[in-house]
């Protein structure tokens, strides 16, 4: 019999009412850090005390599975996690949990296949979902998280939930703040009310990993101190079946075969506070402050405020070297890992994006600049990189360039990201619209005039997808890396103009 490695049991209050109305195993069951022969499986159990976890090669589990002994208590608000290990690398494992006469539903992983193994890797990736109602309304106020569903449907080797799997700080009117763990927790069982959701953590293995608002929106330590990150630390690893520790946060690789390798950029838990804090950069903070005189001058019609001079205290701070987005420990963690990695493609899985589109830069990497411009030169030497982001509600597909308007001709690096999402919640041509005074359509006019046109009219992005929920689906083989955007019925994205958004292809060098 195989060895069952329990490597933590996680728990919370008491059960919610819609885990009394459901009954049983209201919010599903979770497999997260896949690796050749390990997982983290989870659960929310009915109620506190002891609860028994089997795991078995076959779906009937017939024959003598795997079964543990755990215990959910209130600290975790009933939700517990097990480590499984000594399992087969490449393998499809199912796992259930029972409380007295009361089961979950079976859910199931398969395992990643070892370095050596010649595979084809299919995955998907979304983020940004906000299951919160408007007051006094029962179903939430975006949608149902159809997106999540469709991913389920790819019947992909695993799924990555990227960033903002809550809303701390919904936009929904009428909603407090979540700043305290048990109010998060409430968020997260919100979400797992929605079969959406719970199907897609039961169909396959999932990787979780936070963003900004599991604390608050455009989060840093810095800024909104330490009571904030730990409450919404606490109840992330209650929900997520993740990997964290204090040290390293939530930076962590993870290889499938031959071809792919994974690494997951923690940039809330180390970060400087943006340049913007403390009014540096005017208030609310500069629209567009390392944009060139001429793009300003160009937009000053849509927002006056781009027609004055941008202070040179706020430039400086964006350029301070001393500023970083991950920390020196992550940042040397990642650099070693990335360059010995002998994967055919690396793939970073990255919370806020690299490309340059000079709008409110302040909470992407573009806020960050030197530490941004240390980073691309190290990673220009780096073979077959691409970067997949979420967190600006919109599809972006776009090489990330060191330069774009600033010089007479752009500075690439050859290294392409896709933005994709979001699940549910504002899209970036709404919030735009609502920033710039509420008048419906500036944000694609925005889209079409800026992000789109190659420079110096823009910043020449080669998909634009700015108004709808979405997905990305990744496929990857020993030659390519194929990323396709899709909406929410499973279809590929097109512009506002009917052009097709994607798929990018990445060849293999």
């Amino acid at each position: 019999m195989r060895r069952l490695a329990l490597v933590g049991l996680l728990a919370l209050a008491l059960p919610g009412a819609a885990a009394a109305a459901a009954g049983g195993f209201a919010y599903g069951v979770a497999a997260g850090e896949i690796a050749p022969t390990s997982a983290v499986v989870w659960t929310r159990a009915p109620a506190a005390g002891k609860l028994r976890l089997e795991v078995s090669k076959s779906r009937s589990f017939a024959g003598m599975p795997l079964v543990r002994e755990l215990v959910a208590s209130p600290g975790h608000d009933l939700t517990v996690q097990a480590g499984v290990s000594a399992l087969e690398p490449g393998t499809r494992y199912f796992y259930r949990f029972r409380q007295g006469v009361q089961r979950s539903e079976v859910g199931r992983f398969e395992t990643a296949p070892p370095p050596e193994a010649a595979a084809t890797v299919r995955f998907a990736v979304s983020g940004d979902a906000d299951a919160t109602p408007k007051k006094g309304a029962k179903r939430p106020f975006y949608n149902e998280y159809e997106v999540y569903a469709r991913m389920a449907a790819e019947g992909n080797d695993f799924n990555i939930n990227l960033g903002d799997t809550i809303y701390s700080d919904s936009g929904v009117a009428g909603n407090p703040p979540a700043l305290k763990v048990a109010a998060k927790w409430a968020m997260y069982r919100q979400g797992l009310a929605l079969p959406a959701l719970r199907k897609l953590r039961a169909a396959t293995g999932l990787y979780s990993h936070w963003d900004d608002h599991e604390f608050v929106n455009d989060f840093t330590l810095a800024e909104h101190g330490r009571a904030v990150y730990e409450a919404g630390a606490k109840a992330f690893t209650d929900y997520a079946p993740v990997s964290y520790s204090k040290r390293a946060g939530l930076y962590r690789t993870f290889r499938w075969g031959k071809h792919v390798e994974l690494f997951f950029l923690d940039e809330r838990s180390f970060r400087s506070a943006k340049a913007s804090a403390g009014g540096a950069c005017g208030t609310p903070g500069d629209l567009a402050p390392t944009a060139p005189a001429a793009v300003r001058a160009a937009f000053a019609s849509l927002a006056a405020s781009l027609a004055n001079p941008v202070a040179q205290a706020c430039l400086d701070r964006i350029n301070d070297p001393a500023r970083t987005m991950l920390g020196k420990r992550q940042y040397a963690a990642f650099a070693a890992a990335i360059k010995a990695s002998s994967a055919t493609f690396k793939v970073i899985v990255n919370e806020v994006p690299l490309l340059q589109f000079y709008a409110l830069p302040y909470d992407r990497w573009e806020g960050y600049a030197a530490e941004r411009t240390k980073l691309l030169e190290l990673l220009r030497n780096v073979k077959n990189v691409v970067v997949l982001t979420t967190d600006t509600h919109a599809n972006l597909i776009g090489e990330i360039r060191l330069t774009t308007l600033e010089t007479p001709a752009p500075v690439g690096t050859g290294i392409w990201e896709v933005v994709t999402g979001p699940v549910a919640t504002n899209t970036y041509s709404k919030e735009v619209d609502e920033a710039l005074g509420g008048t419906p359509g500036v944000g694609d006019a925005i889209t079409a005039l800026f992000l789109k046109p190659e420079p110096p009219r823009g910043v020449g992005l080669a998909c634009t997808a700015t108004d709808v929920y979405s997905y990305s689906e990744v496929k990857v083989t020993a030659t390519t890396l194929t990323v396709t955007p899709k909406d929410a019925n499973g279809d590929r994205l097109t512009e506002k103009t009917g052009a097709p958004c994607g798929p990018l292809v990445v060849k293999a060098k």
